[in-house]
């Protein structure tokens, strides 16, 4: 027999089914933290207490916990 080649409507399902897997597969790791942001570091904060992860003592070389470069008051969205 020949080589299956899909064309038409199968084609069209055979990308989307690969689209919505991949937007499954990175939805919980990408998307949900960028929308929500609150939500995940309220649990990395409970995760750190409930484990006793001081963020000062692991970082490495010494250095200085990060803090955003660009937070100063006045700033659009600043508290």
């Amino acid at each position: 027999m020949g080589n299956p080649v899909l064309k038409g409507w199968r084609y069209g399902a055979f990308i989307g089914a690969v689209v919505g897997c991949i937007g499954l597969a990175i939805y919980p790791v990408i998307i949900s933290p960028y929308l929500f942001p609150e939500k995940w570091k309220q649990q990395s904060k409970a995760i750190r207490e409930q484990n006793q992860i001081n963020k000062e003592s692991i970082q490495p070389g010494g250095m200085k916990v990060w803090t955003d470069p660009f937070d100063r008051p006045g700033k659009p969205g600043a508290n």
